[in-house]
């Protein structure tokens, strides 16, 4: 069973949660944060990324930049830029692209559900990467980036939100990228009771993204434990902020590759390679790929349908993987790309960017590009629940969660 309690929300005022509401800290460098918290000076990101508040001098992981974000978190609560619900509840959080909804139940999850394996991962983490998340949450006494989780679809808990739906929105604004944001309070005793039960009854959750904030939440409410010694598993830094979103309401884009030379060999030995592991169509115009084996080649100006052969494909959840097919049959043994993590020679290109991206890259730093079709949610769910990893950047999710329209405070 897994466990998924409402919480009494800091979030901001309805007049200015389009502002306030931001993109995740790690889609920016430094330069670009700060562009964009001097375009917007309300935007979370000032807190998630407070170096923008100090000079360049400062290192970005210097610790006055989490002391910055903790008075900043302070200040605008104080002067009533956020507001924090009495009761606890769960918030209901549509994100609409393109024409495409999807709708997910913010709650707090167990940390002891991370730990036993109810909450499933299908990414390593590394421990660099955690500490600046460490450090931040521990500096707030709170989590600011909700993490993104997926469950097997269930009808008591789509009718919940249907209903709730069709009344109105908390927050209900377009973000300069597009992307519709509504929000809804679910506080009815009913509704509540109904969404706790239905987790509950939920075997398995999974992390769909956020895998270091995942982890970087669950040791800060572990160290909390070592802190407070008495505690009794009720207090809130047991939990983390959370969206879940149901495995039908999700997109997963593609994931592609751009090599940055050829290893020695000419763009027709390339094809002729290729050719011996499945078929190779020329293609007149940009390929999509549009089918599980189907890779789209971009190399010397021309576009090519790379199709496996299907004997070539394992029987397994991680190395059936398209991507995974990629590295092992073509990136390793033709580019000599042996750990696409460390080698400088590779790059991955998200699929929002479009394929005309690829082009460009090209065009302008790379000899060839590698259009993937995008991995499944039931490919991600076979990976996590055979407890495997994927290889690096397999699944690129659109829309983005926005930070600070939900933060969720513990005791310090």
């Amino acid at each position: 069973m897994a466990v998924v309690k409402p919480f009494c929300a800091v979030r901001p005022r309805q007049d200015i949660a389009a502002r306030v509401a931001a993109l995740p800290y790690d889609v920016y460098n430094r330069a670009e944060a700060k562009v964009e918290t001097k375009r917007e000076p309300l935007s979370f990101l000032c807190i998630d990324r407070a170096e923008t508040q100090l000079g360049d001098d400062v290192d970005t992981y210097d610790p006055q930049v989490y002391e910055k974000a903790a008075a900043l978190m302070k200040k605008r609560i104080d002067d009533n830029t956020f507001v924090q619900d009495g009761t606890p509840c769960y918030y209901v959080y549509e994100l609409v692209m393109d024409g495409r909804s999807q709708t997910g139940v913010v709650g707090v999850a167990s940390i002891d559900d991370y730990i036993s394996g109810t909450i499933k991962k299908h990414e390593n983490t590394r421990a660099d990467k955690e500490v600046d998340r460490i450090n931040h949450v521990d500096a707030l006494s709170a989590q600011t980036g909700p993490i993104f989780l997926a469950y097997r679809g269930r009808d008591d808990i789509r009718q919940v939100l249907l209903r709730i739906k069709k009344t109105k929105p908390l927050y209900d604004f377009t973000s300069p990228d597009g992307i519709t944001h509504r929000v809804w309070a679910l506080r009815e005793d009913k509704d509540v009771n109904a969404i706790e039960k239905a987790f509950a009854d939920t075997d398995s959750i999974y992390i769909a993204d956020g895998h270091h904030r995942c982890a970087s939440a669950v040791k800060v409410g572990l160290k909390r434990r070592q802190e407070h010694p008495d505690y009794s598993g009720n207090e809130e830094f047991n939990y983390f902020l959370s969206v879940l979103f149901a495995d039908d309401e999700l997109m997963i884009m593609d994931y592609n590759r751009v090599v940055k030379d050829l290893n020695g060999h000419s763009a027709g030995q390339i094809l002729e390679e290729l050719s011996k592991l499945g078929t190779v169509e020329e293609k007149d115009d940009i390929y999509r790929p549009e089918a599980k084996g189907c890779v789209g080649v971009y190399v010397e100006n021309k576009w090519y349908k790379f199709e496996f052969d299907k004997n070539i494909i394992p029987d397994d959840p991680v190395a059936g993987l398209d991507v995974s097919v990629l590295q092992d049959r073509v990136l390793t043994p033709l580019f000599g790309i042996g750990d696409p993590r460390t080698d400088d020679r590779i790059d991955f290109v998200g699929g929002i960017r479009g394929l005309s991206e690829l082009e460009k890259r090209v065009a302008n730093d790379c000899k060839i590009a590698f259009a993937m079709y995008p991995t499944s949610i039931s490919e991600l769910f076979a990976v996590a629940d055979a407890h495997l990893l994927m290889p690096p950047k397999s699944t690129w999710f659109e829309p983005k969660l926005r930070s600070g329209l939900f933060i969720h405070e513990f005791e310090r």
